[in-house]
């Protein structure tokens, strides 16, 4: 009997190990602003932790301290052994395309572009599509018909978060004026929240109630300008600018307190910001209450999360695996607008029954969005 039971753990002990040795094992390189930017990069981790839950990879990752460091973590990576190594951020392309030369038998991949390699496949995103969406929100809740773009890094993807803005919100008020302006030319202005606060300041002075922005850490510089300006007063608006009717959801919507202490008078008009990549508008409520204003207009969802567990699934299945291009819009849910608790009260629901028409035709190409 002792045999028999000793036999039975060997076997155990054995499938065990067999287990161990067949997880996978994913590797993940962060841009700059680290998993915790609350945008692009965490999004990327919260893929990842969910293909942790589901799919039992061992996962591991790595984060620049500073930008030059991008890149650093791959080739130790693959170096280990990993079966998947992820790049988030086109920062990583160079370095994924070279070391996938080195290991032709690692898969690899990067998040917002596509790097070289019959083993490496880049997920691509239509931002423009789901920028047009909030673009569209701004521009039928503006008060001054003036908004504002803050972009990270002034390079060709975030001009097409720009350009989709700007053509949602001519496309819903052909007579307002977008004002875009971004936080530097290198990686380090998507860690900079200060200059993109002061941005924030410099567009509101030319009438801006509302600024989206797609700068990755430093869009926190916008989010923290709007809930400590939290309105705007026609009596310091720029000559020729004047303000339009309240809307009336809006009006009625019962103010937090930090509103009412500062923004009393009938020529005060609500301030409001547009997240991007997450769900950020939840940053937007002052009062831990998502009955009273909200200060988050809406979020330009950019599911990299679904990205990322997408090529992690596709390794672990061993099934839907393709190299190159991976394109992500608004017929795949790659792209999108955020309703929710927060701010269902500022979207009305006949904007958002337009919104989903404008999907519609968008998907359709019935409408064609400007990249650039």
């Amino acid at each position: 009997m002792k045999k028999v039971a000793l036999g039975i753990v060997a076997l155990a002990l054995a499938a065990g190990f067999t287990t161990a040795q067949q997880q996978v094992r994913v590797g993940i390189a962060f841009d700059a602003g680290g998993k915790n930017d609350k945008s692009f990069n965490q999004s990327a981790y919260e893929g990842a932790q969910k293909a942790v839950k589901d799919l039992k990879i061992d996962y591991r990752d790595f984060e620049p301290s500073d930008p030059s460091q991008v890149g650093q973590g791959i080739r130790k990576f693959a170096e280990d052994g990993f079966d998947l190594v992820i790049g988030v951020g086109f920062a990583n392309t160079p370095a994924i395309s070279a070391t996938a030369k080195e290991f032709p038998d690692t898969k690899f991949a990067v998040i917002d572009d596509t790097p070289e390699g019959a083993n490496t496949t880049g997920a691509v995103f239509r931002e423009h599509e789901g920028s047009f969406l909030v673009g569209y929100i701004a521009g039928k809740t503006t008060s001054t018909n003036v908004v504002g773009f803050v972009g990270g890094m002034d390079i060709p993807l975030i001009h097409k978060f720009d350009a989709g803005y700007t053509a949602g919100v001519k496309y819903a008020c052909p007579k307002c004026t977008v004002i875009s302006n971004y936080v530097g030319t290198t990686p380090a202005a998507w860690n900079d929240p200060a200059k993109a606060k002061e941005i924030s300041a410099a567009q509101a002075a030319k009438g801006a109630d509302i600024i989206y922005a797609a700068a990755g850490a430093s869009g926190s510089g916008v989010q923290t300008y709007v809930k400590d300006t939290k309105c705007v007063n026609s009596a310091k608006l720029p000559t020729g600018i004047k303000l339009n009717p309240m809307n009336v959801a809006i009006k009625n919507l019962a103010k937090p307190a930090d509103y009412k202490a500062k923004c009393v008078g009938a020529n005060d008009r609500p301030m409001f910001f547009i997240g991007v990549d997450k769900n950020q508008n939840f940053i937007g409520d002052s009062d831990s209450n998502p009955k009273t204003l909200n200060y988050g207009l809406t979020s330009m969802l950019k599911r990299v999360d679904t990205a990322v567990y997408q090529v992690i699934k596709d390794t672990v299945d061993g099934k839907g695996w393709t190299a190159g291009e991976r394109q992500f819009g608004l017929e795949n849910n790659g792209v999108g607008y955020a309703i929710d608790e927060y701010n269902k009260s500022l979207v009305s629901s006949t904007t958002i029954k337009k919104l989903e028409a404008l999907k519609a035709d968008i998907i359709s190409g019935k409408i064609k969005v400007p990249s650039k």
